[in-house]
């Protein structure tokens, strides 16, 4: 296999990995976000409101460590195949993947301890933990995505390229700011859907109608996002696949009304695939476009690995991936029934 062929498929295997990422982590950091409503109960009885909460971090505790793997192979894979892709993106979003980082760490204690304590106290902070775990990385991602696909001011000669901008401040624009909520409610609408799908009784039609109006707020920062994107650096094939992703989180929409959940959460987890793939098409061959003008960018080219460093990748990965994919599928199919707030056992025995 040729040095180009090589260089170019690593970049589409890492935009293989996103794309898993997203659809996965995408409907439990969704979960997360919505146990503080969703999980409330109507009749406002502390005890069903517990027990509520409890069936949604339930729907998601076989399966959240799994999804987070995506999230480390394609951090790992950019590492080894791209390395002057992952030094430029880690120093100039350095404080914005710290706070993902740290929110991900938190969310994860908060999936584990939170039943490890028999106190009202205990599981209120835990749950707070939860929501923000989750909150946080749902609007980075789209904040981060949104600039590395626009571009961002770099300076230096390729590969050895730094960012120019100031952290934070010069990310916080109004197309990454749109790309932020676009993602947020995205995965909102994905994990009620996903609530919707693995949960039977009052929850279950609270996530349909919760799902049906964020869903809506979905398709309007999406339309904005995604065309404000493809206007600056899309293609025919990424605005394909932008109206492909518009047409799935329709149709999700138009099966959330007719109550066919498995038919919505199919609609969203495409959506996010068709959306996130019309980034990396928009991106391509770039991996990290410069926005002065006549500057230098980091291309699929000048940011690679050596040939034989992508040829052992690339046998690693024919051993590991169908491994792990069948281990992932295995887990989705064993914890595939319904639950109930009457499956919950008591707060004494969680």
């Amino acid at each position: 296999m040729s040095y180009e062929l090589l260089q170019n498929l690593w970049f589409l295997l890492i935009a293989v990995l996103w794309i898993g990422y997203f659809c996965l982590e995408g409907f439990d950091m969704g979960v997360g976000m919505l146990i503080g409503l969703i999980g409330k109960a109507k009749n406002g009885d502390p005890e069903d409101t517990e027990r509520r909460k409890r069936l949604m971090l339930t729907t998601i505790g076989p399966h959240w460590d799994g999804n987070e793997v995506w999230l480390l192979t394609a951090g790992g894979a950019t590492f080894a195949a791209f390395p002057h892709w992952y030094a430029t993106l880690f120093a100039g979003f350095y404080l914005p993947l710290l706070l993902i980082l740290v929110a991900l760490i938190l969310r994860a204690m908060g999936l584990e301890y939170r039943g490890k304590g028999d106190s009202d106290a205990w599981r209120r902070n835990w749950d707070i933990a939860i929501m923000v775990g989750s909150f946080l990385p749902a609007l980075l991602w789209g904040v981060a995505f949104a600039n590395i696909v626009n571009g961002v001011p770099l300076t230096g000669s390729a590969p050895a390229l730094e960012y120019a901008g100031t952290p934070v401040l010069s990310l916080l624009n109004p197309l990454g700011l749109i790309g932020g909520l676009t993602t947020l409610f995205l995965f909102l609408t994905h994990g009620a859907l996903f609530v919707a799908l693995k949960t039977d009784g009052e929850i279950r039609h609270d996530a349909r109608a919760f799902a049906l109006k964020s869903g809506l707020i979905t398709a309007v920062l999406a339309v904005v996002f995604l065309g404000w994107t493809n206007l600056n650096t899309g293609n025919a094939l990424s605005w394909a696949l932008t109206v492909g992703a518009a047409g799935c989180l329709l149709g999700a929409l138009a099966a959330v009304k007719a109550r066919r959940d498995g038919w919505a959460f199919t609609g969203t987890f495409v959506c996010t695939a068709l959306a996130v793939a019309s980034l990396f098409v928009a991106l391509f061959p770039d991996v990290m476009p410069n926005s002065i003008a006549g500057g230098p960018s980091l291309t699929i080219a000048n940011a690679s690995s050596s040939q034989y460093t992508l040829q052992i990748m690339t046998g690693a990965a024919l051993v590991f991936v169908p491994i792990v994919l069948g281990y992932q599928i295995w887990t989705y199919w064993v914890f595939r029934r319904r639950l109930t707030t009457r499956h919950i056992p008591a707060a004494a025995h969680y």
